[in-house]
């Protein structure tokens, strides 16, 4: 898995369909997590966040609007986006797919290309620079679609890691990321890095942005860990 490939968690119990929307999101260049009914998905979403859920309604014994619902409530798990998959066309079930906290909901049968549409919609909302979208903060200017970072106006060099710590920063401004926080978002869940590595890669970030002078816009949070602004 590439480390800004944005990660898929699709929830469907049909081996058909699952195959098939699994084939076109790793296509699209998603890496994608799968499971087969909602106490499975539960379990993935505790060990392995993903970016983004999309959700099949009907399953057996943990319904898809319950696995919805648990998520939602969650502090840790509220902002992940859904996008709930199901038969039901009335408007009451399509209302309280979104009352429970659904962020989309796409009704079968449907066009995988609109699927893979409004995936990446929800994500230009919740990660931007994972799809080539052009963020600012203050006087920083990322575009992630050329890599290219500048502040007031001046080209930055910055190594790839520094680029995705960023990033990361530059979607969420003000939110404290832990370290381990930052180690799965920016190396990636699989591989195991020394959290002080993230140290000196934020050395490195703060000594990048300020090169040509200006304040230091990382801002450094005892025991909880770093911030932008």
């Amino acid at each position: 898995m590439a480390v800004d490939q944005p990660t898929v968690l699709l929830v469907e119990d049909e081996p058909a369909q699952r195959e098939v929307l699994s084939y076109n999101l790793e296509a699209d260049g998603f890496h994608v997590l799968v499971a087969c009914n909602g106490e499975e998905a539960l379990l993935i979403v505790e060990e392995s966040p993903p970016d983004i859920i999309v959700l099949d309604w009907m399953m057996p014994n943990l319904s898809g609007i319950e696995v919805c619902r648990q998520l939602k409530t969650r502090t840790q798990t509220r902002a992940i986006p859904i996008i709930m998959l199901s038969a039901r066309s009335e408007e009451v079930d399509l209302v309280r797919g979104l009352e429970t906290g659904a962020d989309d909901y796409v009704i079968k049968p449907y066009s995988v290309v609109e699927l893979l549409a409004r995936v990446r919609a929800q994500l230009r909302r919740t990660r931007p620079a994972t799809m080539g979208e052009r963020l600012e903060y203050l006087d920083i200017v990322l575009d992630a679609e050329t890599h290219r970072v500048t502040r007031a106006d001046e080209p930055l060099k910055l190594g790839p890691t520094e680029f995705r710590l960023l990033s990361t920063f530059m979607e969420k401004p003000g939110r404290v990321w832990s370290r381990d926080q930052l180690l799965d978002r920016v190396w990636g869940r699989d591989i195991y890095v020394d959290t002080r590595t993230v140290d000196v890669h934020i050395g490195r970030l703060r000594k990048a942005l300020c090169q040509y002078g200006g304040d230091d816009p990382l801002r450094t949070v005892r025991g909880a860990g770093y911030a932008l602004g």
